[in-house]
Order: C-alpha cells, then structure tokens, then sequence
C-alpha cells in the first residue's frame, strides 16, 4: 500500500461523505427521499466504497448515466433502487427488470421498445417518465402548456404499454445554479406541477415525483416533492458560485502528489515544452510525477500552484503528460519524497477544487470527474487508511 502512494493520489474522506449527506437531509421535509447521483465513478471518487458508505449514511436511492454503472453498483452489494438517468439499448431491457433497475422513459417509441423486449416474460421495465420542461436533452417535450399538451396522450400511451411500470416522473432544472435562474427554474417547476396534475387526471399516479438537483436543494426547498437528486454537493463541491452556501459541507476528495526531483537552475534557464517559462534568476526548482494524463489539466500551466509545506508553489512552464514543474524557491525542507497538495489541505493552508477550475477554464464537476484512473484512490475513515482502490492493478 505504501508504494501506491509514493508517486500520486487521491485521499477520499469517507467521514465527509457522513457529514453531507448529512447536511443534505436536514434541509429536506420529512419523508423526501434522498437519492444519490453516482455518475462517473462518484464524481471521480470511485463507487465502491462511496456507495457503501452513502447507504451506511441514509442514501435512500442512487442515479447513473448507464446500464453499465448500475450493474456495478449491483456488483458491489448496492441493494438500495437504482435510476438510469440516461439511454439504456432496448435489447437490454431484461437486464433491468432482473437486476431491478429503473429506467428513464423519455418518448413513446423508446417506451414501446422497451415493453416489446420484456412484456413477453410477463414482467415490466420499472420506468421513471422524464418531462422535458426545458433543458432540451431527454425527455417528452413540455415547454408549454397549451401548444405541447397532445404530449399527454403520447405519455399515456407510454404508461399503458403491458411491459411498462409508471413508477416514477422527473425533470431536470436547466438553469437552478444561475443568479438569474429563479424565473426560468420557477417555469420548469409550474410546468413540472401541470403534468403530474394532467396525469393523474387521466388516472396514472407515479409514487416517485422529483425534479431537484444539488442547487434547487440549495435554493428552492420547496420543490422537494418525493425524492431529490444530490450531486455535486454529496462530494462537497457547490454547484456555482451563484448559489447559497447554506450546508456546512466537506469537501471528500484530496490530490497529493511527491516531489521526485529538487535541483538549482540559473537564471535564464528555460523549463519544459516549448520554453514558455524562463527562469528570470536562480531558482530551486522541484519535478513532481504528475501531469495530464493524470487528470491535472495542461491550461494551467504557468497558471496555477500547489502547495508544498504549507506554503505556495507556482507551476513553471509547460506541464507535461506524467510530470510538471514547481518553483520552491524560498520553500524550506523540500527534498525527493517531500509531500505536495494539488487540493486539499497542506499544513494549515488550504487549496480547493474550485479555484483550480477557475483558473483553468472549467467546471469543478470537471476537475473530479477528469480524474485519471491511474491515481489510486485512498479512502480515509478517521484518518485512517482503510481501503486502497489502485485501476491499474
């Protein structure tokens, strides 16, 4: 284990996982139920133990993208329902009816699809019927409620069909993370509420209704309804810098990385591809073994820090594919195997995910996400080590 963690990791604090989903629940209502979007290994966290520690903590319900997810998260003992968020082939369809999967249903003719495969066996596709309120992904095309209302007899036709269950209804809010979302967040949300109203007047109830990601959970309590979908801030990350940081959350990732090499350049020394940095002076320069094919994004080179003793250490010329370069100079103590915080904390001074996204252009979802799965991810209770996910092995 400890070789693992000589070159580049991922510390993933399993007890902030606990503190979230535990701030989450306490702006819920009573009775909402807690679902859990786990696209993308976690978010980049790996979904082992992620999601073993989610259920330990009162996830009530995960969300993936694909088939292919929800049947890891069979794999690894996950009992609790599943919701494919995305398209699952319709040939596939038995396998989520005998894994006891939910699926997404967002036109008439994917749901007739579906049934066709299944309705032979006698058994039907649990189906979650996705309203398309104004996203313009997935989904029945609702934008406005007189000129898309013919959509309910296609709805209906879909909730009828013999290897279909209309087990649950969603939409998804667009624009909930944007200072001037509200209005366009409030038209999905009226939208969402008509369609669930001309439904069940047309007698289809669904037991599951749920239209709030992370920022609606953060701003608008009050479109709880059943179920909500946690993202972003399960992994303690907000959504944007427009919505309310309301939740005490904690952020569950940290990057580390060690210093392989310190040597002394003249001034006048260019460093990496391309020269684009020079050395103005002398300057004690570190080597660390990380770089973008690790996940660590090129844009910032020249552009960024890390952290080594506490203490800044800006990024000098171009980062390479496996390695990149830090000015030290001043930094006392830094020798080969010296530790270095991409994010995360070092020594009393703190790094976070969302000004590295900032200065590289992108989405922290991105920063995460991006995460190569050649950095093993160390999972941490208690500060503790308890668990060592290393893809490469």
């Amino acid at each position: 284990m400890q070789n693992v963690l000589k070159r580049t990791w991922a510390q993933i604090n399993l007890d902030a996982v606990d503190n979230n989903i535990t701030q989450i629940r306490s702006v819920l209502a009573p009775g909402c139920l807690l679902c859990a979007t786990v696209k993308a290994d976690c978010y980049g966290h790996g979904y082992r133990y992620m999601t073993q520690e989610m259920v330990s903590s009162g996830a009530d319900w995960f969300a993936v993208s694909n088939l292919a997810e929800a049947l890891q998260l069979r794999r690894c003992g996950i009992e609790k329902p599943v919701l494919i968020l995305g398209y699952t082939p319709p040939e596939n369809a038995r396998e989520l009816v005998y894994n006891d999967i939910s699926q997404a249903v967002f036109s008439y003719d994917y749901a007739k699809a579906l049934s066709d495969t299944v309705a032979a066996d006698g058994v039907r596709v649990n189906a979650h019927i996705k309203m398309d309120t104004g996203m313009s992904r997935l989904g029945f095309v609702y934008h406005d409620s007189v000129e898309d209302y013919p959509v309910f007899d296609e709805i209906e036709r879909a909730c009828r069909l013999p290897g279909i269950e209309p087990e649950g209804i969603f939409t998804h809010f667009s624009s909930a993370d944007c200072a001037d979302g509200e209005a366009y967040t409030r038209i999905q949300y009226d939208l969402f509420l008509s369609a669930v109203e001309r439904l069940r007047q047309r007698g289809i109830d669904f037991r599951i209704r749920h239209c709030s990601n992370s920022a609606a959970i953060l701003r608008f309590r009050e479109m709880g309804f059943d179920m909500v979908r946690a993202g972003i801030i399960l992994y303690g990350l907000y959504p944007s810098k427009e919505v309310p940081e309301n939740l005490k959350l904690l952020p569950v990732m940290e990057l580390k990385t060690v210093v392989s090499l310190v040597k002394t350049l003249a001034a006048d020394t260019p460093v990496s591809y391309s020269r684009t940095f020079v050395t103005p002076k002398e300057m004690k320069v570190a080597t660390v073994p990380i770089g973008y094919a690790d996940g660590y994004p090129r844009r910032l080179s020249n552009n960024m820090y890390m952290l080594v003793n506490g203490q800044k250490a800006p990024i000098v010329g171009n980062i390479c594919m496996d390695q990149c370069m830090l000015d030290v100079t001043g930094i006392d103590g830094v020798k080969e195997g010296t530790e270095v915080t991409v994010f995360g904390a070092d020594h009393g001074a703190f790094l976070g995910v969302d000004e590295i996204a900032s200065h590289a252009g992108l989405l922290n979802y991105e920063v995460i996400c991006g995460l190569s799965r050649r950095v093993p991810r160390i999972y941490l209770r208690n500060n503790e080590i308890i668990e060592v996910t290393d893809y490469m092995l």
